[in-house]
This record gives C-alpha cells, sequence and structure tokens, in this order.
C-alpha cells in the first residue's frame, strides 16, 4: 500500500550559513512534513531527524526519506538527556537547530502526564539552549511554540501581534511560555541567535488522532459517533500542515534573528461545525447528525478561541494557499486509507479523553508503509 508523499511548496536559494541542520521531535506531525520537506527540496542541507519516537511519533513519517535521501539521517534521542544532545550536535556538526519537540495534547495535560509536559517542554528547551550555547556553533535556533500563550481571544477582540502579553490558561500553554521565556532569556543573555514562532492549530495527513480532526474522521470511518467537548461551541482556527511548513521554511531562509513570528490562518470554525463538515464529508444528512454525536464533559478550563495577527510573517512573502475545504478533503482521503494502521492500535485514543500511553513507545520499525513520492 502506497501513502502520497506530503510536502511544502517553497524553496529558497540556499543561505551559505546552513549546512546541517537539526530537527527536534522529526518523526512526529508537523516536524515530518518539515523534514521531508528540507530533505527533499533541499539536497545540499544536511538534515538530522532527532527523535525519541514517543507514543505520537511514527518511523512511517519519515520513511522515505530515511530510504532515499542521502542528506537526511535519523538519530533516536531524547532532548531532556544532555549528553544525548551534545552528541548529536557535535557528531552532525549542526549550525542550525528547528525545534518542534513537545508535548502538545492539552487533555493530558490536565491529567497524569502533567509532569511530562513540564520536563519535555521546559527542562527539554533548557538542555537544548544550554547545549547550543556551550557548543558554540548554533546560527540559527528556532523555537516553535504556539498561539494559545497568547491566552483566550473573544469574540470581536482584535488579532493578536507578536507583542502581545503570554496569558496561558492551561498546564500545556503555560509549558510552552515558560520554554518561550527561556528562549527570550537565552537571546539577551548570551547572544544566542533565536526565532520564536508561535502557530495556530495546524492539520493534515500524519497527525496523530489524539486531536480532534483526524480523530473525528477515524470514529467516522469506523461508523462510531464523534465526542464534543462542553457544547461544541468553542472554535479554532486552522492552518493546513503544508501552509506551516511554508511559513517555518520562510522564517528559516528569510526570518530576522531575536524576532517573534505568528503563523496564523483567518479559516476559523467550532467544534460543533466541524464535526457537522465531516458528517456531510462521510455522506450523513443534517438530520442525522445527532446520532453520531455524543457530547461530553468539556476540559477544566476550555479557551474560547484564539487569533493572532501574521503580518510580521506575511512580509516576509508567505500567505497559507490551502483553503480549509482543499485541506480537510485531502486530510480524509488520507486517514481513510491509513489512519487505522498508520500507528498500529489506537483504540485506546479514539475515545473521549485519551488515556496515558507514556509507558508504549513506539517502536521505530513498525508498521513501515511504501510511499509514493508526489
Amino acid at each position: 500500500m502506497y501513502a502520497l508523499l506530503f510536502i511544502g511548496t517553497t524553496k529558497f536559494a540556499r543561505v551559505l550559513s546552513i549546512s546541517n541542520i537539526l530537527i527536534t521531535g522529526g518523526a512526529g506531525f508537523i516536524a515530518s512534513w518539515l523534514v521531508r520537506h528540507l530533505a527533499l527540496q533541499y539536497p545540499f542541507y544536511n538534515v538530522v531527524c532527532f527523535d525519541k519516537l514517543d507514543y505520537c511519533a511514527s518511523f512511517n513519517n519519515i520513511a522515505h526519506v530515511n530510504a532515499n535521501c542521502r542528506n537526511f539521517k535519523f538519530v533516536k534521542g531524547d532532548i531532556t538527556n544532555p549528553k544525548e544532545v551534545e552528541a548529536v550536535l557535535r557528531e552532525h556538526n549542526i549550525d542550525t537547530i528547528l525545534h518542534l519537540a513537545a508535548m502538545s495534547h492539552v487533555d493530558l495535560s490536565f491529567g497524569g502526564d502533567s509532569y511530562e509536559f513540564t520536563s519535555v517542554n521546559v527542562y527539554g528547551t533548557h538542555v537544548l539552549l544550554e547545549t547550543a550555547k556551550t557548543y558554540g556553533k548554533i546560527t540559527r535556533f528556532i523555537h516553535v511554540s504556539t498561539d494559545e500563550v497568547y491566552g483566550e481571544v473573544l469574540e470581536g477582540d482584535t488579532d493578536l501581534l507578536e507583542s502581545a502579553i503570554l496569558a496561558p490558561t492551561n498546564p500545556y500553554a503555560a509549558t510552552k511560555a515558560a520554554a518561550d521565556m527561556l528562549v527570550n532569556a537565552y537571546y539577551k543573555s548570551f547572544k544566542l541567535p533565536v526565532i520564536i514562532v508561535r502557530c495556530n492549530n495546524v492539520y493534515g495527513a500524519h497527525q496523530f488522532p489524539e486531536k480532534i480532526i483526524p480523530k473525528f474522521i477515524c470514529l467516522l470511518a469506523d461508523s462510531r459517533r464523534c465526542f464534543i467537548h462542553g457544547d461544541g461551541s468553542h472554535s479554532r482556527r486552522y492552518l493546513y500542515a503544508g501552509d506551516a511548513v511554508d511559513a517555518l521554511d520562510t522564517i528559516l531562509h528569510k526570518g530576522t534573528i531575536g524576532q517573534i513570528y505568528n503563523i496564523g490562518t483567518t479559516d476559523e470554525i467550532s467544534n460543533r461545525d466541524l464535526c457537522s463538515l465531516l458528517l456531510l464529508e462521510f455522506g450523513y444528512r443534517e438530520e442525522e447528525f445527532n446520532q453520531h454525536i455524543e457530547y461530553t464533559d468539556d476540559r477544566p478550563f476550555n479557551d474560547r478561541r484564539y487569533a493572532i495577527d501574521a503580518s510580521r510573517l506575511k512580509a516576509l512573502g508567505w500567505s497559507p494557499k490551502t483553503s480549509f475545504e482543499v485541506g480537510i478533503s485531502r486530510t480524509i482521503v488520507w486517514y481513510r486509507q491509513f489512519g487505522s494502521s498508520w500507528w498500529g492500535d489506537i483504540s485506546d485514543i479514539l475515545t473521549a479523553f485519551p488515556s496515558n500511553r507514556q509507558n508504549r513507545p513506539v517502536k521505530d520499525s513498525d508498521f513501515i508503509h511504501n510511499v509514493a513520492h508526489v
């Protein structure tokens, strides 16, 4: 069975200060799109994927470049281990870091995994920063954060600029805000050449089905109900993964050291309307919707919406190219074909509130799919 190979669309002239790129969390969702994109679009860059292959990662996400790209290297490692981080930097003569490794599922941050979020997102980032400082050869350190660090933006309020105060409201967002502050501190104190990126919700193929869009698709593909927290009125803005990768590529090649960039879109939809859209895509009539929706308890706190202004990034020439309708259609096709096998057994994830998977790491040799490059 062949899976389409998804990458972005951008391609810039070579930057001489970029040669050997380390991408943390590179077997995960957004990072694997970036790994594939950089390895295939820029054969003159060496791309090193550094990932411990935790539960939401899959070696399938990088199998094609691992088998076919001479400029790609996979290194299994943990960002919270200073010795492993130092070793990968020195062995591969790394000059550029794109830091995407993170615990990112908000639901889990409210429960038993809360300390793990602090360990990975805060301490792991600190390890990378301190090791990069000591190593002394990094020309770019791009830290990928989230729009959730700004906190809730009420309906009618102005979209937030990068200068907005950080006001996170859940443990996940708080750990990302703490990491942002560490990154900024290393820029101010040690002149580490950092860039911070804050992004809307990203969706597309290869996203682990603990997040709402792939979870709903997998549930509907299995003829099961979708679980909606609360009344379903909370909304999010969604950015297609290909557009997110184009944004990161633009920032890598054209971004200014010391700057913060929002990666944002205006494709906003409530959870309830998202579910209705997917039900229509699966061929259900509107009068049938209630049969396929189960409303559950809400999170302890759930931001109504987020809204960020991406004007600074757009000034570099980036803009989202994939409409939500086109992106969601592509995503449905992929999950209907691969969602039930890409990560192995995901039955414990397709619940209203997913279980702790920290003791069930993914093996890097499991479930390898053939991939067709398009």
